[in-house]
């Protein structure tokens, strides 16, 4: 069954969204908009809320697109686990994700976060595991350039295995709270993990019980080797920057074939790329609602905007020729990069039409027409073995989300491809992924 999650935002997916007429206003910091976006998501079954994050104010350097407040530069929002928390007390089933990095924080600090925010919601918390895709991230920690990246993966790896370690630090039945013998926890349920490595020492325990799931579900986006693996060996779901079912399919098949070296079953993986989706009544609704998005981006925006999802300031180009050569590695993330380059290349785009055809979906994959046509083209990229799922969000809050939880949902329900109601208890139940063993004291038992 498909795997579907949305974003947490009031903007909406498209660059103008929030300037359109039936946008939501006053959407600044508005936990009103943010509960009746989570409620109307969980309304629609999805798995989970999808709340991005970083650790600066971007963008100070291109006034156009700073003062647009393009949807994935965020200049002033909730810390993310401060805003799911709240959330979690207006749902009850939808998942929770928020992004957190692993080269400006630590794993101790982080740990605790997440397993509270997995106890208050009931075991619905995830992580998405990045290092750090913005070299501005930087400077507000005491740095004075971006961390080289093969250190950021090297330190990724082992915070992850230290959070792990710590979400174990406690038996499921350690806090047994027996007024009759006074003993509010078995000391013999309790483990110390006194790890020692490169990048952390951390004796523990944690100071909270472990999370509802085990662990939480866990995200990360490789795209990069170094960053294939490091989802192979921890992530249960990875996201996918895959513009066609053919490059969805390569990547989901070479995503399989890393499991085995960790001794994982495909069953454990789920692999789900981003959709901006379009949906209406008629196809030429739908239309109507592209047209008039698009009449709202200027070369002004869309230039830098591009620039900023290749990695390369097109300012200096012919908005009326081609892309220039975007070959090489980069700081930032690499896999829009690449996923652009190929089309522009493929399709013969100047900078305008690639500007156009890219920032309607934010560089993701774009399902546009009636519930009917854009189930089909889903149903087509799951069936084939592109992904499990897709990350999709619609052009305009709350719009978007509305047609896509009328319209689209029970279609994806009525073929069988979606659920009708939420079975599980956790996360991990309504999803089918399993739930991590505590190896410290199955040894225990087992002696």
């Amino acid at each position: 069954m498909l795997n579907l999650m949305t974003g947490l935002g009031s903007l909406g997916g498209h660059l103008g969204g929030w300037r359109h007429p039936k946008a939501w206003r006053g959407t600044h910091l508005n936990l009103d908009h943010h509960i009746k976006a989570a409620q109307l998501a969980e309304r629609g079954k999805f798995d989970i809320l999808f709340l991005a994050d970083g650790n600066a104010v971007r963008q100070m350097d291109k006034p156009a697109l700073f003062e647009a407040n393009s949807p994935s530069d965020r200049p002033s929002v909730f810390e993310p686990l401060t805003l799911l928390s709240a959330i979690s007390q207006h749902t009850n089933s939808i998942g929770l994700l928020a992004t957190a990095t692993t080269t400006y924080d630590e794993p101790y600090l982080l740990a605790r976060r997440f397993a509270s925010l997995d106890h208050l919601s009931n075991g619905r918390a995830c992580w998405n595991i990045v290092t750090g895709s913005y070299p501005g991230d930087a400077l507000n920690f005491s740095r004075d350039e971006h961390v080289e990246k093969a250190t950021r993966y090297e330190r990724a790896g082992e915070f992850v295995e230290v959070a792990k370690g710590l979400w174990n630090s406690w038996d499921d039945g350690a806090f047994i709270e027996d007024r009759e013998s006074g003993r509010y926890l078995d000391a013999s349920r309790v483990h110390t993990l006194h790890h020692e490595g490169p990048h952390f020492q951390v004796k523990g325990p944690l100071n909270i019980a472990r999370p509802p799931q085990g662990f939480p579900v866990l995200f990360l986006a490789g795209q990069s080797e170094a960053g294939r693996d490091l989802a192979a060996r921890h992530a249960d779901c990875v996201f996918s920057v895959a513009g066609t079912i053919e490059n969805g399919r390569a990547y989901r098949d070479d995503m399989m074939a890393r499991l085995d070296a960790y001794d994982r079953a495909p069953e454990t993986l789920r692999v789900i790329p981003g959709a901006s989706v379009y949906v209406a009544e008629s196809e030429a609704e739908a239309d109507d609602l592209y047209e008039e998005l698009q009449s709202l981006i200027s070369p002004a925006l869309g230039v830098p905007y591009l620039s900023k999802l290749v990695e390369m300031d097109l300012s200096g180009y012919d908005v009326d020729g081609p892309l220039p050569d975007l070959s090489g590695d980069v700081v930032g993330i690499v896999s829009f990069r690449k996923t652009i380059a190929e089309m522009a290349a493929k399709e013969g785009l100047t900078i305008r039409q690639t500007y156009e055809r890219v920032l309607p979906s934010m560089g993701h994959v774009l399902f546009k027409g009636t519930a009917v046509t854009v189930a089909d083209q889903i149903e087509e990229w799951y069936r084939t073995g592109a992904c499990d799922g897709f990350n999709i969000g619609g052009p305009v809050m709350p719009l978007g989300l509305e047609s896509i939880v009328e319209l689209l949902i029970p279609e994806l329900q009525r073929r069988g491809l979606f659920r009708t109601e939420y079975t599980g208890r956790t996360l991990r139940e309504n999803m089918g992924l399993p739930t991590p063993r505590n190896p410290y004291f199955e040894k225990e038992l087992i002696a």
